[in-house]
């Protein structure tokens, strides 16, 4: 998928194929305007999904009640689509574009990643520790791009939470190679696409055998 030329949002599902197309490691997510077509998305991935509101309105879409987790049947989806369709009847002029429909995915390590485009030194990219450690510590580094794997791990290093990407207290640690090959990927996708002002990967998860977006935003420049 090319960034659209007429278009200054992406909704979820674009920014996701948008990213998946560069290259980045982003959970498969389709766009259903109907129960029935979000039960036969469920069904094809297998379930537990995860179902969230689509819709120019809804930005934060927790803070608006437009997420449901862990769907694990048909009725339930359902149900969930006519509860998320309903988020927009509160919202004067919401349009409903419909549900992103997704697969669960297994807990890891939770990462922020992110890009934006600096008026004065161009493309930066972002990483850091998520949950607690973005939101009360502010645990993140940053680099301009072009990145070089070196430039990658490096940011690694600096993070404090730094221990959690190797194990610490019991836990599996995180690919490093797949973490700071995404970060060079997305780096080169700000260069190569100059009207991205901003992407947003929050929540990242991190294995032991790799990384996994499973959340997505993307601003284009007019």
């Amino acid at each position: 998928m090319r960034v659209p030329a007429d278009r200054e949002v992406l909704h979820e599902v674009e920014a996701k194929g948008l990213l998946r197309g560069a290259g980045l490691p982003v959970i498969r997510t389709r766009l259903a305007t109907s129960a029935a077509a979000a039960v036969e998305v469920a069904r094809a991935y297998g379930y537990p999904v995860a179902a969230k509101v689509v819709s120019p309105q809804v930005v934060h879409k927790s803070d608006e009640g437009g997420v449901r987790l862990g769907i694990v049947s048909d009725d339930a989806l359902t149900q969930a689509f006519g509860d998320l369709r309903a988020v927009l009847e509160r919202i004067p002029g919401g349009v409903f574009d419909g549900v992103a429909v997704q697969p669960m995915a297994a807990a890891g390590v939770e990462l922020v990643i992110g890009a934006h485009r600096d008026p004065q030194f161009g493309p930066v990219v972002m990483v850091g520790l998520g949950g607690i450690f973005v939101e009360v510590l502010r645990d993140v580094a940053l680099r301009v791009a072009p990145l070089s794997l070196l430039d990658a791990e490096s940011m690694l290093d600096e993070l404090r939470g730094r221990p959690l990407l190797v194990g610490a207290r019991g836990g599996r640690g995180v690919d490093r190679v797949a973490l700071t090959n995404m970060l060079c990927t997305l780096a080169e996708l700000m260069l190569q696409e100059p009207r991205i002002a901003w992407v947003d990967l929050n929540p990242v998860f991190g294995y032991p055998d790799g990384v996994l977006a499973v959340d997505a935003r993307v601003q284009l420049h007019p």
